[in-house]
């Protein structure tokens, strides 16, 4: 039987005083990639962001559980200390910290022990070799002139150094090549296993070639309206969410 590891019942959000959320349930278990797709503003960053406490939001109604505990009340840090992680659709630019740094203090803080720098430093270098990553990327500060590329390999190495139980992809493929597709693919692939689960917002049918989801979530106007498997995801490429809802795919698991 499939351990639950993520559940949210009947979650209201909003923002500003406006409702975005309006009644979205849904259940991740261990070794399961999710993906949540919908049209643009239909509330799939908004979900992420919720799950991960974004204090811009504010949860009106509804409750969030992980590995069976209310955490609805728990702010980001002590999320992540729990395990949860969240690769942004656009990652910030911190001035002053270099990355190795960053990811060195991160883990420290996750899993309560020193890193050994010399240690660390082989670890970050396996998982470099993996995104064709030069050792120079390590010491620049943290997505400071980097492309659009680059912030989004960064996320995936944070992913990968980090390890969490859970991990929230708000689109990574956004804005990548072909080449770099690719590579944030693989990377997805090194990081799951089945101890762990993925919760993949896309547009895209790019990165889910060779990540084949377990299940599909339609999102629109802030509530689940579909879901399926992978081939609700193909069905959406190729006619878009309006058909594919007119042709009623069976709601649930």
């Amino acid at each position: 039987m499939s351990e639950e590891l993520l559940k949210i019942e009947n979650l209201h959000a909003n923002v500003d005083g406006t409702e975005i959320l309006k009644g979205v349930n849904l259940e991740i278990n261990k070794g399961e990639i999710h993906v949540i797709m919908g049209p643009n503003g239909s509330g799939k960053s908004t979900l992420a962001n919720v799950i991960m406490d974004n204090p811009v939001y504010t949860v009106t109604q509804g409750r969030v559980y992980f590995e069976g505990e209310d955490i609805t009340e728990l702010t980001t840090d002590k999320r992540a200390k729990k395990g949860m992680f969240m690769s942004f659709q656009t990652p910030e630019e911190v001035e002053g910290i270099s990355l190795e740094n960053f990811l060195r203090t991160a883990k420290a803080e996750i899993t309560g022990e020193e890193q050994s720098i010399l240690d660390f430093r082989d670890e970050m270098e396996e998982t470099m070799e993996i995104l064709k990553l030069s050792d120079d990327y390590l010491s620049r500060y943290l997505n400071v002139g980097f492309s659009g590329g680059e912030k989004k390999k960064s996320e995936i190495l944070q992913l990968l150094v980090l390890n969490p139980k859970f991990a929230i992809l708000d689109e990574t493929d956004s804005g990548l090549d072909v080449d770099a597709v690719k590579l944030v693919s693989q990377g997805i692939r090194e990081y799951k296993n089945e101890d762990n689960a993925l919760l993949i917002i896309t547009h895209h049918s790019e990165i889910m070639k060779d990540i084949h989801p377990d299940y599909v979530h339609v999102i629109v106007d802030g509530q689940i309206v579909q879901e399926g498997g992978e081939e609700l995801m193909n069905q959406i490429i190729e006619h878009g969410f309006e058909k594919s809802m007119e042709e009623g795919k069976v709601h649930g698991k």
